[in-house]
């Protein structure tokens, strides 16, 4: 898979007043590549895109872009719940230089299995771009069958699919329907081993800001046959992967890359930074890990 086994959903610097950090998301991007990232994903759920505006987003593209090279392919997301307004995002990000689009289940006005097929076949056939569909029904209000996701897997470029439905009975029915060639990402840092264990191939991470290094080994030792190995990795690195969820992602994880020398901490409203309780549990689990 070109986009590799562990990808980060990279979360969007902010300066003291607001604005969108590029230089800062510059020397992030690097800094992933550098420590256990095969690829990353730019404008997903974790950069805050509902508060991203639509020219801060083709600039957050181009900057990584600029800042990575050819190093790794980058993942761009450009889901919306309006077809039309995909499309066009996805063609932008195209000549943006996006190696790939991850697309969203479309949120709120909960189309039916068959709109979704439609949906998804409609923004596939308007790209040359790889296309990784991203089931989230927790945010979406709606669930991507096992028989959809089979479905859209026959579209030629439709490629992989963002599992983050929490179920691993659901990730264990695609693997039944789809060929072995189409590539199941869990969406869910704390599944990513258990998700393997049923046929899944990596992950799109959060953790993977500060443990992606971990992550990797982790991942690297299943797949290696090395069972015993990877559950003592996901032993070890479960308390971070739940912690980072304490409350509205990203917050913890932007608190936590503050740690370690990476931003500030800010996030958008409608989202706010963690409070005292929330960084003292994920600043004493870091320290757990020794990353602080």
């Amino acid at each position: 898979m070109k986009f590799g086994r562990v990808l980060t959903a990279m979360v969007t610097p902010f300066t003291d007043n607001g604005e969108v950090d590029y230089a800062e998301l510059k020397r992030l991007a690097v800094h992933l590549l550098d420590n256990g990232n095969d690829s990353l994903l730019v404008c997903g759920t974790t950069a805050e895109t509902p508060t991203l505006t639509h020219d801060e987003k083709l600039n957050i593209v181009k900057a990584v872009k600029e800042a990575v090279g050819d190093r790794a392919p980058i993942l761009v997301g450009t889901g919306t719940n309006n077809t039309l307004t995909t499309i066009e995002a996805t063609k932008e990000m195209e000549a943006a230089g996006a190696d790939g689009v991850l697309v969203v289940a479309p949120y709120y006005n909960k189309p039916s299995q068959e709109g979704l097929y439609q949906h998804f076949k409609a923004v596939a056939e308007a790209t040359s771009l790889p296309v990784v569909l991203y089931n989230i029904p927790g945010r979406c209000g709606i669930n991507m069958s096992p028989e959809l996701i089979a479905r859209l897997s026959k579209v030629p470029n439709i490629v992989a699919v963002k599992e983050a439905g929490g179920s691993i009975e659901q990730v264990s029915q695609i693997k039944q329907l789809v060929d072995d060639d189409f590539i199941i990402y869990s969406g869910d840092d704390s599944l990513t081993l258990p998700m393997m264990a049923v046929g899944g191939y990596g992950i799109i991470s959060v953790a993977g800001h500060v443990i992606g290094k971990e992550i990797h080994a982790m991942v690297d030792a299943y797949a290696e046959g090395r069972v015993a190995e990877a559950a003592e990795w996901h032993k070890k690195l479960y308390p971070m992967f739940k912690n980072l969820f304490i409350t509205s992602n990203p917050v913890p994880v932007k608190y936590a890359l503050s740690q370690v020398g990476f931003g500030n901490g800010k996030v958008r409203l409608p989202l706010v930074e963690a409070n005292e309780t929330e960084k003292e549990i994920v600043r004493g689990t870091m320290q757990k890990l020794g990353l602080v």
